[in-house]
């Protein structure tokens, strides 16, 4: 017998059944959460300034990361001889935030309830967006529960104060954050060409502690000095903007940036990370689906989401 576990249970290929997250246990009751991981999906995108598209998100990365949904025994990688997320680690799907069309503080205050749920429950946030104002919510939930720092990866500062008296759009998100008394700085990896913060914004990022790398800049330092910058020993919480990535892999995302990051320049770095700071939330954003009829966009989400899942629950154990 080969151990796999499909001997003990059944197929479930990923065409059958329901979409949720990685195909784990849908779980509606909030305050019954016993797992290691919850998953909540944000599906908001009225902070968007240019294409909407994003409250989809959430719905195609779900159904994307049933390809990656591993049987019954995890997902063994060859490279690093493991094998990844196998049952040990309990992964629910908790559905998505109550969210109140074109109005954005109570969809905004629904999101950190439901992250506030989870981490009264002791489990790790991944929560999936939605355009990335969901991360302001996303954050607040942290406060009263010590200090973190943020690594950001994107292409875009998101550091706005306000524009138009908009304070919480998909503009605003790290400005936000870096008001927050719990947040001790942001790691800003990806940041490129034609952004939507002005100058007195990388200004004011910068004097509240964000360090600031463009997609080159990180590829002249190389990964190990990269994570050197990080803070050795803080608590981490990743914001992933799918816009980060090169749009000739990640096209279906509402402001595409020419440049991004490849494939494994993200996921090494994630890995590196997981193995050498304690990840305390997730979240990934700005996945628009109906950009990209190849679905490849939301596959690169799942793909993501799921391997740095493997790699912090792996590095838990071997710490």
């Amino acid at each position: 017998m080969s151990g796999h576990g499909y001997e003990s249970g059944r197929l479930n290929l990923p065409f059958v059944g329901i979409s949720t997250f990685g195909k784990r246990p849908y779980l509606a009751d909030w305050g019954a959460i016993r797992a290691d991981v919850a998953v909540l999906g944000a599906p908001f995108d009225f902070g968007t300034q240019f294409r909407a598209g994003a409250r989809f998100g959430p719905r195609a990365i779900r159904e994307a990361s049933t390809l990656f949904s591993f049987g019954h025994a995890g997902a063994y990688d060859h490279e690093d001889d493991c094998t990844y997320l196998g049952s040990d680690v309990r992964i629910v799907d908790i559905g998505d935030a109550d969210i109140v069309h074109t109005d954005t503080e109570t969809s905004h205050a629904n999101i950190e309830t439901g992250v506030r749920a989870i981490l009264d429950a002791g489990a790790l946030p991944v929560v999936l967006g939605g355009d990335h104002s969901v991360n302001i919510p996303c954050i607040r939930a942290f406060a009263g529960r010590g200090p973190i720092h943020i690594l950001q990866i994107d292409a875009h500062l998101d550091f706005v104060d306000v524009r138009h008296g908009v304070r919480h759009g998909h503009g605003n998100p790290m400005r936000r954050a870096a008001e927050q008394e719990h947040v001790t700085g942001i790691t800003a990896l990806g940041i490129r060409n034609v952004s939507s913060t002005a100058k007195d914004g990388y200004d004011a990022a910068r004097a509240m502690g964000d360090d600031i790398l463009s997609v080159r800049q990180v590829r002249a330092l190389g990964r190990a000095a990269v994570l050197a910058r990080i803070p050795a020993g803080a608590r981490l919480y990743v914001t992933i903007d799918i816009d980060g990535f090169c749009p000739s892999i990640a096209p279906g995302t509402g402001t595409p940036s020419h440049g991004g990051f490849l494939y494994y320049e993200v996921l090494e770095i994630l890995q590196g990370v997981a193995r050498t700071h304690d990840i305390v939330g997730i979240d990934l954003v700005e996945v628009a689906p109906d950009y990209d009829h190849s679905g490849s966009t939301a596959i690169l989400a799942a793909q993501v989401l799921l391997n740095f899942l493997g790699f912090i629950f792996h590095a838990r154990k071997t710490r």
